[in-house]
């Protein structure tokens, strides 16, 4: 097995140029599509499998519904996605119960976005509301980390300098690491805030740990792609096509890092 990699640059519209570009090459036997942008892909995925090429989606959901690990593209062999909406239920629940253990009501918190107006994003955080809602649970600031821990100390440190009063800090695992970063460079005290994240990073599992971290919701990304990649020697090997594969069956804890667990996961990418 050859494999050709194809960088879409976080960039959708490329995606689908790459693609084009692939079917008209005729060079290739199967494809793995991880999407920018789901939607984006859906016509020209249905043409690669029209031209005959075998084809297997990873990570990201390939189609318009964020609530859903549902093949939404028929013909695909294989189906290997998180589902941001679940993330967002997941995180939920762990920042309910994390302001429960120190019977704050209201809870502040602050929740910093990934990337605010992605999809992605949007179905995360209209999930994690719809959990709080009712809760003492209040977002009383966000901000938005880009993935990137600098940008993420930078917006925590603006939120804590204009709102003295956040008790919770909730965002992924790199906005996790620009917050510790910013209530140290402030001298502030990492006992002072709850933290609930997500990713399942090395970094996040060693602060769940060490208790820093209150609990963080697990993403598998070097399974997802062994589950893809097997999906893929299987279906051009043998014919076989797996349809629908959960990446997280399985996991203790439902997949969430708590104190108690901590021990038995393994992060898949460092953070």
């Amino acid at each position: 097995i050859e494999i050709t990699v194809f960088d879409g640059n976080l960039d959708p519209n490329l995606q689908v140029t790459l693609i084009q570009d692939v079917i008209a090459s005729g060079q290739y036997d199967g494809m793995i599509t991880q999407p920018v942008f789901g939607p984006a892909l859906v016509d020209v995925v249905r043409q690669a499998i029209d031209a005959g090429l075998t084809v297997v989606n990873v990570d990201q959901i390939l189609g318009d519904d964020f609530t859903t690990s549902a093949t939404q593209v028929d013909g695909l062999a294989a189906n290997v996605v998180f589902v941001p909406s679940d993330l967002g239920t997941k995180l939920g629940e762990q920042v309910v119960a994390a302001c429960a253990t120190q019977n704050l009501d209201p809870c502040n918190v602050a929740f910093l976005h990934d990337v605010k107006a992605s999809a992605i994003g949007v179905a995360l955080y209209d999930a994690f509301n719809a959990v709080i809602e009712g809760t003492p649970v209040t977002i009383v600031a966000e901000g938005e980390t880009f993935y990137n821990p600098a940008a993420a100390q930078t917006a925590v440190s603006d939120i804590l300098t204009a709102n003295a009063d956040i008790d919770l800090i909730a965002t992924s695992d790199q906005g996790l690491q620009g917050a510790v970063a910013a209530i140290e460079a402030a001298g502030g005290a990492l006992s002072d805030y709850l933290m609930v994240g997500y990713g399942g990073s090395v970094w996040s599992q060693q602060r769940v740990s060490e208790g820093v971290v209150y609990a963080n919701v697990l993403q598998v990304p070097a399974t997802e792609g062994r589950l893809a990649m097997e999906a893929m020697v299987d279906a051009l090997r043998n014919g076989v096509n797996q349809g629908d594969v959960d990446p997280f069956a399985g996991l203790p804890g439902g997949g969430v890092i708590t104190i108690e667990n901590a021990s038995v996961f393994t992060g898949e990418w460092a953070g």
